[in-house]
């Protein structure tokens, strides 16, 4: 089955948000089986619809429009799909009263934009919404299924998982397939795919390869269709095995998982504490690590020495050693993680300091480059990259560098 995702919004168009929608839907029709050929992004006007549906109906098995549906003026997804499917929009009782009842347990007042949120074209297929107000809508014409739903995230994800992704399943066939992702860092995309070109071209026609990069981290998608499903298992294991023995220092997981996540499992696995010495990222690992759940039992602290003041006063980095060597240098990131470890106890600590940019560099030590110590016991790897792009760029790869660096020591200590 074919498919195309279509979002509604003038917000997209002008660049106020991303289309994250896009991605999230892609990612699950894929696990389907369903291929996405198309994404667009159109205006919230009845002609943008319509010229889009004329397009698309008939020609995919299945659309997913997103976008549209609220209670203000400016949303008139519903409206414009009555009209082109011919039919009126009618009051669904069952929504009707789940609003209401939803309104009178915050104790807000009910607004006649709010009831008109329970108008439907008469002859949908309504989709309650357990997540919000605006319930989803399920069309069929020429062959062609037609989902609308909320643009908001959560509401969106909650209709597609609980009605639209069991709904494909119950009404179409679709290929088995099977995805595995091994997770990589250290090494861009193009440097990547000419490490692995032997490898990717002796894959059997059955086993795709997609990378699916961003700053510091190369996700490779492989994906067993076809003939191969059936014994996807072991081909895909067989291949993997394979791959590891080619580039084993850049893969961090073999599964979907942030790069905080991996080390954190590491960390608790092994029982080892961390704490964190910062200047360049300005605390960016610190609160990746301590984005996940139950972080608070492997992870002490950090400390933002962005300052060079702040570097001796709270991490006793000597001012003779930054007055020889300059804050980016090896021997204050090694000061640095020897500081931190004994200010929290910890068993192992990640220090970085760099040139995050735009300005700040100089020809022997231009921006991006950054120095990063990782210690642990008697332990420790202190190591200089040039890291190229925009501030936002070179710090996140100067953060997932470090963490990486991070848990190859411990691996290679324990």
């Amino acid at each position: 089955m074919e498919s195309a995702i279509i979002a509604i919004g003038d917000e997209i168009l002008i660049g106020q948000i991303h289309n994250t929608n896009a991605v999230w839907i892609a990612q699950q029709l894929n696990e389907l089986g369903v291929r996405v050929v198309e994404m667009v992004a159109i205006a919230d006007e009845k002609h943008a619809i319509h010229a889009t549906l004329d397009r698309f109906l008939g020609k995919y098995g299945l659309l997913v429009m997103t976008g549209g549906l609220g209670p203000t003026g400016d949303d008139i997804t519903k409206q414009s799909l009555a009209e082109y499917f011919n039919s009126k929009l009618v009051a669904h009782p069952e929504t009707l009263d789940r609003i209401t009842a939803r309104f009178r347990e915050r104790g807000w007042r009910l607004s006649g934009s709010n009831i008109r949120q329970a108008d439907v074209p008469e002859g949908c297929r309504v989709l309650m919404n357990d997540h919000g107000t605006a319930p989803g809508m399920w069309f069929e014409k020429d062959g062609t299924i037609l989902v609308s739903l909320p643009g908001i995230p959560y509401e969106m994800e909650g209709l597609m998982n609980d009605h639209v992704l069991p709904g494909i399943r119950e009404r179409v066939t679709v290929p088995h397939v099977v995805h595995r992702t091994i997770m990589t860092q250290g090494v861009p995309e193009s440097f990547l795919a000419s490490m692995l070109r032997n490898w990717e071209q002796a894959l059997p026609d059955c086993l795709k390869l997609a990378y699916l990069p961003r700053p510091g981290i190369v996700r490779l998608r492989l994906s067993a269709y076809g003939k191969c499903a059936a014994i996807a298992e072991l081909l895909l294991k067989e291949n993997i095995d394979k791959l590891l023995d080619i580039i084993p220092q850049h893969v961090f997981a073999l599964e979907e998982i942030p790069l905080e996540m991996a080390l954190g499992n590491l960390l608790k696995e092994r029982g080892l504490t961390l704490a964190t010495a910062e200047s360049c990222t300005g605390g960016t690992v610190a609160s990746m690590i301590t984005s996940i759940p139950g972080s608070s039992g492997y992870f002490s602290g950090s400390i933002v020495a962005y300052h060079n003041r702040i570097k001796t006063e709270q991490l006793g980095v000597e001012p003779e050693i930054l007055e020889r060597h300059g804050a980016v240098s090896r021997e204050v990131a090694e000061e640095m993680a020897a500081g931190v470890r004994e200010r929290f106890g910890t068993d192992t600590a990640i220090a970085i300091s760099g040139i995050a940019g735009p300005s700040g560099g100089t020809e022997e030590k231009p921006v991006g480059t950054t120095w990063i110590c990782v210690a642990f016991g008697d332990n420790k790897h202190s190591e200089q990259f040039r890291f190229v792009g925009n501030r936002e760029r070179v710090i996140a790869w100067a953060s997932n560098s470090a963490m990486q660096l991070m848990r190859r020591l411990i691996l290679e200590t324990l």
